[in-house]
């Protein structure tokens, strides 16, 4: 007879059951990572997918490596790590207490930081004007207790940004390419690009005007000692980034030389660099790239120029920012009066029609992210005033 045996018991050890559940716990933390990545990292994570998407249709080959504008990557990077290092050694905190005691109320300063980096960037290029002035405007706001109002300031901060730029063939990367491209003289450039700054200028003045005088006062008188010899420094190296931009540094090693003396004088500013960022960047280049590649897309770009120039520019920039698109557009017409101005005031409306707004978004969500959704609002309802406003005049112009 055979007899059934019995499987052997064995002694579970008390807490196993506790283990489990933090096991289990630890499972969906690894399942949730991809949520927690998107809240913190909305734009790179959208991008990111978007990304991978193109990829299907275009694999992965030696060309990839071309998509990549090391130089702009460098200087984002120098200038994110400079920036770093002089907010540690409170050099903002000491430059927003000057100007809130010379202009005393809010309108004041919203002009003063608005067209400071309208003009800043006709010389720094957009990026840098934003990388520059973002943390002032900030510290402004902040020493003040006037976080409410830094939405409306960071948002003209980024159409001044893109709009000032314009006028110069170095204010902004697209102007640079086309210029190049077309092989432009200065006076047809500015000639082209005139009515459109003009108009930005005056709509800039208009909506600023709309802000009330309110009085300011700094909310804590605390006294910063300047440190005058890094600052000095800093200064050096601030100018060795503008330098980079010029292609008068160059910037593989110019990069190596600002990052080891920060490394040296600074890690915490090293540590603290916005790599999402510069992530961000790299991701929209490949996107911007793989797009170039698609067949569909050259005959679709072919087929809408020859409607509408100016239009079809613009519209472009909407969906893959304004660099990449006057890169893949300039191959499709020799219609640079339309195309020059499109990927410039195509630079408004979403928040992927220039890459400067993205340096926009990520300074304001890092400084107020609980407010993203009521800034995306108003970054929107802005952008496409400016958009819609200078589109017809370019186009009455243009008739």
């Amino acid at each position: 007879m055979n007899k059934r045996i019995q499987p052997e018991l064995i002694d579970v050890p008390e807490g196993a059951f506790k283990d489990r559940e933090g096991i289990e716990g630890i499972l969906g933390k690894i399942a949730g990572l991809p949520l927690q990545w998107f809240k913190k990292q909305p734009v790179l994570f959208i991008a990111a997918i978007a990304t991978v998407i193109t990829c299907v249709f275009v694999p992965v080959d030696k060309y990839y490596l071309g998509y990549f504008n090391w130089q702009t990557l460098a200087t984002l990077f120098c200038t994110l790590l400079v920036v770093e290092a002089f907010s540690n050694i409170y050099v903002f905190e000491v430059l927003s207490k000057k100007i809130v005691r010379k202009l005393q109320n809010l309108r004041k300063v919203t002009f003063a930081l608005v067209f400071i980096t309208f003009f800043g960037s006709m010389i720094l290029a957009n990026d840098m004007a934003l990388l520059t002035f973002l943390p002032l405007g900030y510290y402004v706001l902040h020493s003040t207790d006037n976080k409410e109002a830094m939405a409306f300031t960071f948002i003209m901060q980024n159409i001044a940004a893109n709009l000032g730029g314009m006028l110069t063939p170095f204010g902004n990367p697209q102007n640079l390419y086309i210029y190049a491209y077309y092989q432009m003289n200065w006076a047809t450039f500015v000639k082209i690009m005139l009515p459109s700054f003009i108009t930005a200028v005056l709509l800039i003045i208009a909506i600023c005007c709309f802000v009330k005088p309110t009085p300011l006062t700094l909310k804590k008188e605390k006294a910063y000692s300047l440190d005058k010899k890094r600052t000095v420094l800093y200064a050096i190296l601030f100018i060795a980034s503008i330098m980079i931009v010029f292609r008068i540094v160059p910037y593989l090693p110019g990069t190596i030389i600002i990052t080891l003396i920060l490394w040296k004088l600074d890690k915490k500013a090293l540590r603290n660099v916005n790599y999402p960022l510069l992530a961000t960047f790299c991701v929209f280049f490949v996107f911007s790239g793989n797009l170039a590649r698609i067949p569909q897309v050259h005959t679709l770009f072919s087929f809408l120029l020859q409607k509408n120039t100016l239009l079809f520019g613009i519209l472009s920039c909407q969906c893959m920012s304004n660099v990449p698109s006057a890169i893949l557009l300039s191959h499709f017409t020799n219609d640079v009066a339309s195309l020059l101005p499109a990927v410039n005031i195509g630079g408004c409306g979403t928040l992927i029609a220039s890459l400067a707004s993205l340096i926009t978004f990520s300074e304001f969500k890092k400084h107020n992210s609980k407010a993203v959704g009521k800034y995306m609002l108003k970054f929107t309802g802005f952008n496409l005033l400016f958009l819609v406003v200078l589109y017809m005049v370019q186009f009455y112009v243009s008739m």
